[in-house]
């Protein structure tokens, strides 16, 4: 006899009919109807269990970067939706678009401080300021599902259904009711073409070929349009820098590539803000105002499919709203070639310095003084190794400065991170994400240790079940070892002048390496320089996931590219003659100090 239809049912068929091939998530009592549907739809789509929740919203999060759809997570009502927030919220800063489909307790106890009973709309109501409903009846079930969908999809936003339990095991209705207070829907979201008019565009044109020192800010909205944005560069002369999220889509091996510009970024990309006349900004919301242009230094252009986005860094001159492929599809004949190279030629010796200091320290003087390693040398010596087909992510702190300045992107491998809300421990969970949806391609993640201690290790868990199914078992986990939050520590120096706090800072020493093989994984473990390529050669030959534990020193600075960099020396420095046994970070600050005053 046929299993009964349920409402749960229906919206697992809401999921498939959207091309969901995964839930994430985490079981519980509120969610028990959808885990049984899930069961009964034998896998299609699967169900990925995470260990926390918020590990599970971090890798919808994931799924939709590395993947290009929506990402889907679940979980039971109370904690376990609470939990969600911290990856919810990292998809709304950072543009992506998520489902979460929520459990709830049964409508017959709403409002009777019930056991896990939260009102969820409030607490979803800013994260999902796009759309969150409750499914409060049957015929509610698909335009709920589908509207979260469409909004998601639309507004490239998170937004949330929330399922009450006895909704959920209800028999769904076998033909959608055709009757007043029933709305009909369907599974349907198409991309529009979004382009500027005419005028606009020739207004655009004039503003850019009527520079002299154009510069390109590249973010991830130009991710479809690479080919474009280097036919615009080269015609204007211009050189290009890219916010974090936009590095994976442009590439830096061009001459004219000055790398990630801001706080984390090159010497060549601030050079680079700092002399320009002109800006065109592609795709990019970045947030490091201080590293823009001087206000009144250029004139500016700004393409953006969030009309919302325009003039919100930058004081532009034309905004156009469009999608940047078609924009620059649209541009490009307008624009002039630039007769007079002479831009071009100080914008390609600014990268070829870069490109010294880079390498100065990560393993030249500056970088042997480190001790007993450079972080800076471990992940410089990923470029030439990094597979063609691999897939990188990066978890949040000081490996997201060596990320920037030291990793060189094959084209066509994507990187990904929690950039605006920054959150650490993603690293884990974007990686594994990554993975499931590539299995036949390797995986590296960037990590620190105190995001490792937050919640990498607990997905190394997940790593170690789900490992053996990988068409390609290569995920190599490089974890920082230091012992510090070094990134908030070189923060307290520099925005408040205070010394490090060693009790909010030190971390315990975790045996990661051995961790790793604790699981049955590889295990590698780096004190030395010359143990460094060996290790990533060891890794990425594996025949199973390998932790990387590189043990590195905590004092190699976090110094902001010049000019910016040099007004926050003094405050480094009154933080420094605070503290007790500071002698070799104020050396290591000296040294990258005057490396960038001979630029």
């Amino acid at each position: 006899m046929a299993e009964e239809r349920l409402v749960a049912d229906l919206v697992v068929e809401r999921l498939r009919a959207w091309g969901v091939p995964r839930v994430f998530g985490y079981s519980g009592d509120g969610i028990n109807g959808l885990m049984g549907a899930l069961r009964r739809a034998g896998g299609d789509p699967a169900f990925v269990q995470a260990r926390h929740e918020e590990n599970a919203a971090l890798m919808a999060v994931g799924h939709a970067k590395y993947a290009g759809g929506v990402g889907v997570v679940t979980s039971t009502q109370g904690p376990g939706a609470v939990h969600l927030l911290n990856g919810l919220y990292d998809a709304k800063l950072d543009h992506q678009p998520v489902v979460a489909i929520v459990g709830q307790q049964q409508t017959t106890v709403l409002g009777s401080e019930y056991q896990q009973e939260i009102d969820l709309t409030s607490l979803f109501k800013d994260v999902a300021a796009q759309y969150v409903a409750t499914v409060l009846d049957p015929e509610q079930a698909a335009m709920v599902v589908d509207r979260a969908f469409r909004t998601a999809l639309a507004t490239r936003s998170p937004c949330v259904v929330v399922l009450p339990h006895d909704v959920q095991v209800q028999p769904a209705p076998a033909v959608p009711s055709h009757e007043h207070g029933v709305v009909p829907t369907a599974p349907q979201w198409r991309a529009p073409r979004v382009l500027p008019t005419d005028d606009d565009l020739v207004e655009a044109a004039a503003v850019l070929n009527a520079g002299e020192r154009v510069a390109l800010l590249v973010g991830q909205g130009a991710k479809d349009a690479g080919d474009l944005v280097r036919a615009v560069a080269e015609r204007l002369g211009a050189g290009v820098t890219t916010s974090l999220l936009g590095k994976p889509w442009w590439d830096e091996t061009l001459p004219t590539s000055c790398g990630v510009m801001g706080h984390l970024g090159t010497t060549a990309s601030a050079w680079l803000m700092d002399h320009c006349d002109t800006l065109l900004m592609v795709g990019t919301n970045d947030p490091w105002t201080e590293f823009y242009p001087a206000p009144g230094q250029a004139r500016a252009v700004q393409v953006d499919i969030d009309g919302r986005h325009l003039g919100n860094r930058y004081a532009v001159e034309v905004g156009l709203v469009g999608d940047a492929a078609e924009t620059l599809t649209a541009l490009l004949p307008l624009l002039e070639e630039k007769a007079d190279q002479t831009w071009r030629t100080d914008v390609t010796e600014q990268v070829e310095r870069w490109h010294r200091i880079a390498e100065e320290r990560a393993s030249g003087d500056i970088g042997a003084a480190a001790r007993p390693l450079s972080p800076e040398r471990v992940v410089r010596a990923l470029t030439p190794r990094l597979p063609a087909d691999a897939q990188v992510s990066v978890d949040v702190g000081s490996v997201v400065y060596w990320y920037a300045r030291h990793l060189t992107l094959p084209p066509g491998v994507p990187a990904h991170l929690s950039s605006t809300l920054a959150s650490m421990g993603s690293g884990l969970p974007y990686g594994l994400a990554a993975k499931l949806q590539a299995p036949d391609r390797p995986v590296v993640a960037l990590v620190g240790d105190g995001a490792m201690q937050m919640n990498g290790l607990n997905e190394l868990v997940t790593v170690a079940s789900r490992w053996r199914d990988w068409a390609d078992p290569r995920f190599v986990v490089l974890v920082l070892n230091n012992q510090d939050l070094a990134e908030v520590t070189w923060e307290q120096r520099e925005t408040e002048g205070d010394p490090r706090y060693d009790v909010s800072q030190s971390l315990p020493d975790v045996p990661y390496a051995a961790y790793a093989e604790l699981l049955g994984l590889g295990g590698i473990r780096v004190e030395r320089p010359e143990e460094v390529d060996d290790a990533w050669d060891r890794a990425l030959a594996a025949d199973r996931p390998v932790v990387i534990e590189a043990v590195v020193d905590p004092d190699v600075p976090l110094l902001p590219p010049f000019p910016a960099g040099e007004a926050m020396l003094d405050s480094f420095a009154r933080a420094l003659d605070q503290e007790d046994d500071a002698e070799h970070a104020r050396a290591l600050l000296d040294l990258e100090a005057e490396q960038e005053r001979r630029r």
